[in-house]
This record gives structure tokens, sequence and C-alpha cells, in this order.
């Protein structure tokens, strides 16, 4: 259902309180007086803090910087028409005892005269003793076809048109305000950069807006599947959904990917895969800093959440990464916080479960056996997967691909099958710190690094394998139980 179809109904249903969850006021009253028009309410009266009622005349600038003489005309008024009342930021004085028990004394006023009034705000804010006659309503953020039409209207005045296509652009723009696309729009034309620089200014304003948040980052990639050693298990997965966000896969009835879970041990190439998801889809990357949505107020945290989950659903189709999921949602948490970090599980959970926007969760976590046990029952995620300490094979794919990068014209020169039957046990992040920690040596004499030099370095690194062989042991033991998918063969 629509919004538009969801705000008729709850007029039409008597719903007198309305609360629309928002910070896009002049898109809403558009739509509000769209409605208005379509259902024959005879007036609309729209009130702010600074300059009191304006838009009806003969009440301009009444009640000014008075909430409570907004209600009170309000209550007043002895017209039996239809009328809507729309309160700009009214979360603001809302919780003022006179206040609220005058909105909860104007009910009986509002069904006499067949009138509504809407609450307009950017946070649910609400007492108590409204919470059973004040409707919340999220109005949603423009969708692909409010985009291309306002882009339309925008590029025809700019002559823009005939460069880009418009249906590439208002993907781009998908989880940004007409507001915002307007401001990216502006600043093309300011900046007298080529036509093509938008979708660059595009991307820029939504990063902007996205960190906004305070817990979600854009997080750019460069890198590809091939610059990860081994892990042919979990590319081959990740290469056969690569279109599954399409249109063509929509209309072949394939479900949307809800997410992975990639668990193992450190320094194995999970965060390193959750980056190249993202490249190889195509698709914005999101870093959620778990750390970030525990508060310090009651329900705090819990908002965050909801806000992290509207955020990348707005944003959607996009990867969501979850580093180190294990850290925050831990089996039987005796954390002392009244809850707050179940509740929050909760809203997570339910969101995996239940979600069908395209947004592609990927999470990492170091010990699994540390997860609760809902979060990894089947339905929370499409596939859990296992990475393990790299075999022969892939620490000589892994020694080629860092020498490749940094030695392009000699890296044939070292001995990567010594160096990777050498190397039993690291991890691909202790193979690239022999390396670096061999070119440091060797630049420290004015001379280049050799096999030898990564030799000397390797022998002198002790792997996690070693120093935390107990954990390490536990998890290849649980995931050869078979209970998890191996990332390599």
């Amino acid at each position: 259902m629509s919004f538009e179809d969801e705000l008729k109904l709850l007029f039409s249903s008597r719903h007198l309180l309305i609360y629309i969850v928002t910070s896009e006021e002049e898109r809403l009253e558009y739509v509000i007086n769209k409605i208005a028009l379509n259902e024959s309410i005879d007036s609309i009266y729209s009130w702010d803090f600074l300059d009191g009622y304006h838009c009806n005349p003969n009440y301009s600038e009444q009640a000014k910087k008075n909430p409570l003489a907004a209600l009170e005309l309000i209550e007043n008024l002895n017209s039996k028409t239809s009328k809507i009342f729309i309160l700009k930021d009214f979360h603001l004085f809302i919780y003022d005892t006179i206040i609220t028990l005058k909105l909860k004394n104007l009910v009986r006023r509002l069904k006499e005269s067949g009138s509504y009034i809407i609450m307009i705000a950017p946070d649910i804010k609400i007492p108590d003793l409204l919470n059973n006659i004040i409707t919340v309503l999220d109005f949603p953020l423009p969708n692909v076809q409010e985009i291309s039409e306002e882009l339309r209207r925008l590029l025809s005045v700019t002559k823009m048109s005939t460069y880009i296509k418009i249906s590439d652009l208002s993907f781009a723009c998908k989880g940004m305000s007409i507001e915002s696309i307007r401001r990216s729009i502006a600043k093309l034309i300011s900046s007298e950069r080529p036509v093509t620089d938008v979708f660059h200014i595009i991307a820029r304003e939504k990063e902007r807006i996205v960190r906004q948040t305070n817990i979600l980052d854009l997080y750019p990639v460069n890198m590809t599947l091939d610059e990860i050693g081994g892990l042919s298990n979990l590319k081959q997965w990740l290469k056969k959904r690569s279109n599954s966000f399409s249109l063509y896969a929509q209309s072949y009835g394939i479900p949307t990917p809800r997410g992975i879970l990639l668990v193992g041990i450190q320094g194995t190439g999970k965060s390193l895969s959750a980056k190249v998801i993202s490249q190889e889809w195509n698709l914005p990357l999101f870093r959620l800093d778990v750390g970030k949505i525990f508060g310090g107020l009651v329900g705090e945290s819990e908002s965050k959440m909801r806000r992290i989950i509207k955020v990348s659903e707005d944003c959607s189709p996009c990867v969501l990464w979850i580093d180190e999921i294990d850290k925050v949602f831990v089996h039987n948490s005796n954390s002392g916080d009244s809850g707050t970090a179940s509740r929050v599980l909760s809203i997570f959970l339910i969101w995996l479960s239940e979600k069908t926007t395209q947004v592609f969760i990927v999470a990492t976590a170091n010990k699994i056996l540390n997860l609760p046990p809902e979060m990894l029952r089947k339905g929370r995620f499409d596939e859990i997967f296992f990475l393990d300490l790299p075999n022969l094979h892939e620490r000589y794919k892994i020694f080629q691909i860092h020498l490749m990068k940094i030695r392009p014209l000699t890296w044939r020169q070292y001995d990567l099958n010594y160096l990777s039957q050498l190397t039993d046990s690291f991890s691909g992040a202790e193979i690239e710190q022999s390396i670096i920690e061999s070119m440091h040596n060797a630049f420290h004499e004015k001379r280049d690094f050799t096999t030898c030099d990564i030799v000397r370095a390797v022998k002198e690194i002790i792997p996690l394998a070693f120093t935390d062989s107990s954990t390490i042991s536990s998890l290849q033991d649980w995931a050869s139980l078979g209970k998890v998918r191996l990332a390599s063969n």
C-alpha cells in the first residue's frame, strides 16, 4: 500500500491525530494537499513555531511562538466543515503537560467537526498519555518513479537530459530526499563540471547523508574477488548470485538474497570478502559500527537500530557490512544493560527474517560459539561460511597476489613454492605482514627485497595458530561437524 493510500485510509477510518515521521515537509505538504483535494476536505491550516499559522490568510501569523495558542485556535473554530491542521516540529512541545492534556481533550472536538491534526517531526516522541489516540506513520523517501519525474524536470531546464540516462541517475539517487537531489544538481551547475560528474556528486551527497547517522559509513571499494587468494567455494557462491538484484532475476522469480555470515580465524579474509562483494555485485557498501548502537538513554539503542534499518532500506539495493558481530550480540550475556542488548538483537533478528528489501547483509564473526543460537538458525542468513587457515595452494596464491601488486614486473623471481611451504598455519594477513616486514628490512639497507628477506621475516613471526591454538582448534572442530559450509575446498 502506498503512503497516499495509507493516509487516505486513516482519514476515512477517522484517525484524528496523525504523527508523520519525516524531514521532507515540503513534499509531504504537497501530498496532503493532493489528498485533501480528492477527499473534499474544506481547508488546510499549517503552523510552525516561528511564523504561526500561514496557509490560511484569515489566521495569518496567529499563534506565533505559542504552541498552546495553536491548539486553542483548533478548539475554538466553530466551522463544521472538514479541515486538516498541520503542526510542524510539534514533538518539541508535546511533552509539556498542558500541551499533552490539550491534545487529549481536542479529540472530542475533532470528532464533532470531522477534522484532523497532522504533526510532522523527524523523530518519534510521544508521551504515554497520547499513545492510544495518536497514529504514527512514516513518510517514505521518494521512489524511483518520483525521482525520475523530478530529474526530468530539473534536467530539462539545464538541457542535461540528452547526455544522461534518467533511469541510471534515478537508481543512483535512490535513498535521497528531493531536496538533496536538487542540491546535487545545483552543485553540478554551479561548479561547471562535466555533466557525467553528476554521478560522483550524487555519491558524495549520499555519503554525507549516510554519515550523518553517525553509525553507518559508506565504504569505498576498488578490489575484486581475484584479489583474494583461495576461498573458491565462497567465490563461486557469490558469482552465481551476482545478478540476483536485477529486474530479470525478479521476473524469473528468484527471491532476493538475505545475506551471509562469515565465521573464521582472524586474518583469513572475512572483512576483505565483505568489501569485494559490493564491487563484484556493483552495489554500494555500508559499514555498520555496532559499538555505536548502544546509547546511554533508555530506548536510544533500539531507536538507532531502527534508524540503521531504515537508512539501509532507503538506499537499497546495497550491501550492509557488520564487522565482528560476535563482540556485541553475545550468547547468555550478563552485561547488566537492563535487556537493551536483547531488545536490539530482537529488532535485528526480526528484520533479518522478514525483510523484503534488497539489503544484503554480510556479517563477520571470529567466535561462532559466542553468538546466540537464534541468529544461526535457518532463515536468518542464506548461508554460513567458515574461513579456515589457507592451504598450500591458497598460500601460493596469496603470495602471488601481494607480490604482483608491489612488484608487477619481477614477482616471478620470488620462490613462491618454497614460501608457501614455509608458511604452514599462517593466515593471509600474516603472510602479507611477512612481505611488508621484508620490504622494510631491505629498504633500510637501500636494496630490493628478496625471497631470503621474506624467509627471515616468516621465521620471526609467531602465527596466531600457535599463540591461540585452543580457540582455533575448537573452531576447526566445530566446522568439521558439517554445521557450516566451508569457504575453501
